[in-house]
């Protein structure tokens, strides 16, 4: 009888690391899947939640997650308000969850800011840019480059042109807002 107890307790024991060690395994390979998980990834599994992004121009954006591109995402806030956001411009997120999207298709990994840029210039609306020094320009897209816009100086009250044209670099834009 000895023997037996002797035996199973070997066996909880076995039972006991081989758990152990499954954990570890599992918890490494999940530690491996979040490395080479990307933001865009985790902000396409998420439309139509509430956020509210932190800029790094001091200012906060606050709205529902319509649409997300590589670098980029478009939010709908109060009163209508549509907020094209330039990830670099954001230094935190309020409201993500944990989901995560597959990667983009082809198409969908190539459509970047400047794509969506592109599509504001196409418009010809009266836009307000948030800059990363806190500032903003109001005017119209007038041309999209690889990695700058000109907006076309205009009063934001008339639309009206008020002076030349700026060149920005994406680097130095927090948010487009439609005015």
């Amino acid at each position: 009888m000895r023997w037996h107890e002797l035996l199973a307790d070997l066996e909880r024991r076995f039972d006991a690391e081989m758990g152990q060690a499954r954990a570890a395994e599992v918890a490494e390979l999940t530690r491996a899947e979040w490395a080479r998980t990307t933001l865009d990834d985790r902000l396409r599994a998420h439309r139509e939640v509430h956020l509210v992004l932190r800029l790094r121009s001091g200012g906060s954006l606050e709205g529902r997650l319509v649409e997300s591109g590589v670098g980029w995402l478009l939010v709908h806030g109060p009163a209508g308000r549509e907020d094209l956001v330039h990830l670099a411009g954001v230094v935190g997120i309020d409201g993500l969850g944990q989901g995560v999207a597959p990667p983009p298709g082809e198409v969908g990994a190539r459509l970047g800011f400047g794509h969506a840029l592109r599509a504001v210039a196409r418009d010809r609306t009266v836009v307000r840019l948030a800059t990363c020094d806190g500032g903003h320009v109001d005017g119209r897209v007038d041309v999209v480059g690889a990695d700058h816009l000109v907006v076309a100086l205009v009063s934001p009250e008339t639309g009206r042109p008020v002076g030349p044209v700026r060149t920005v670099p994406f680097s130095a834009v927090d948010a487009v807002r439609s005015l």
